[in-house]
């Protein structure tokens, strides 16, 4: 253990105390230190992750701070962040947080992530002009809301909730990403006005059809395993598609992928495919590079690995290995 003595720039250190709070050096010292982390107020990222921290406080001296992380502590208030102003990264994964709040004064926070905490609902985000990126994934959150001002937004992470409607998207016309993986959403629906979607993610729902994606015309990459489809459908108007997941549903066939010529990546694995007609279906997908059909009726075939590879001899990878 360092002696306090030992510090000459009282700016410069930032003391973890056995009862896990931050403190600033010149705080009289009232219990055994754990851990001295000498800081430069100048410094631009600072890490504190896994230091039993339970309180965020003290943190004023840091004058030109762009990324603070702090995973895995005990924390469970937002709060001391309001001399912030520089800051554009802020990480809250792994805490006991059970609110969102005393954000307003980080007005260049550009990403946020509150994963694995506590939260039941998502509020106080609309000061943020700069925001572009957040993640609230594995918390309690049981409704999509409050997030009609962050018209910058590009990515939205809210897996493994308790989401069971899509719902008040309207204004995040930015948006590009849209993970919604794990929840308990029935219904594809109100993704009308995401005309900027990339990526979206719905695995492990409760969905039963393919559908209300239409007007996602920039949509490259969809994500839907894990539900109850029983049909490839309604993706007429996603042909900018690169990839699509939609192992582990209940399809029979495989079918209305032809027009779908970007292609590269298909994933129908754990479904119950058992007719070699549908590896046709795929004649017409030239870029397909990779495809996952094990675990399907089809792939007990002694023969599977060949057969496939003879329909479809551009093939770089089928299931886990490489074709060439």
């Amino acid at each position: 253990m360092a002696d306090r003595d030992e510090v000459s720039d009282d700016r410069k250190a930032v003391v973890v105390r056995s009862e896990n709070a931050v403190v600033p050096a010149n705080e009289p010292d009232t219990t055994n230190l754990e851990e001295i982390i000498t800081i430069d107020p100048e410094t631009e990222e600072l890490y504190l992750n896994h230091k039993r921290i339970s309180k965020m406080e003290h943190f004023e001296p840091l004058v030109r701070i762009e990324r603070l992380y702090l995973r895995w502590n005990l924390i469970k208030k937002i709060e001391g962040l309001d001399t912030l102003t520089t800051l554009k990264e802020l990480e809250l994964y792994d805490n006991q947080i059970e609110e969102i709040e005393n954000l307003d004064a980080l007005i260049s926070l550009e990403w946020l992530d509150i994963s694995f905490n506590r939260l039941s609902q998502i509020k106080n985000l609309s000061n943020l002009p700069a925001m572009q990126k957040i993640f609230l994934c594995a918390n309690r959150i049981s409704k999509i809301e409050n997030l009609e001002q962050l018209s910058t937004l590009t990515t939205l992470e809210l897996g493994d909730n308790r989401i069971r409607v899509i719902e008040n998207l309207d204004s995040l016309q930015n948006l590009t990403h849209l993970y919604l993986s794990k929840n308990k959403i029935r219904k594809i629906e109100n993704l009308d006005a995401l005309v900027n979607l990339r990526c979206l993610a719905l695995q492990a729902n409760r969905i039963v059809k393919i559908e209300n994606l239409d007007k996602l015309v920039n949509l490259e990459e969809l994500y839907i395993s894990e539900n109850g489809i029983e049909k490839i459908e309604n993706l007429e108007g996603n042909k900018l598609l690169t990839t699509l997941d939609v192992a582990k549903n209940r399809l029979k066939s495989i079918d209305n992928v032809s027009h779908l010529t970007d292609l590269e990546e298909f994933w129908v694995n754990g479904n119950q495919i058992a007719d070699w007609k549908n590896i046709d279906q795929l004649q017409a997908n030239k870029k397909l590079s990779t495809i996952y059909m094990e675990h399907n009726p089809i792939a007990s075939d002694v023969q599977y690995r060949m057969k496939v590879k003879l329909a479809l001899p551009w093939l770089e990878q089928l299931d886990a290995t490489l074709c060439h």
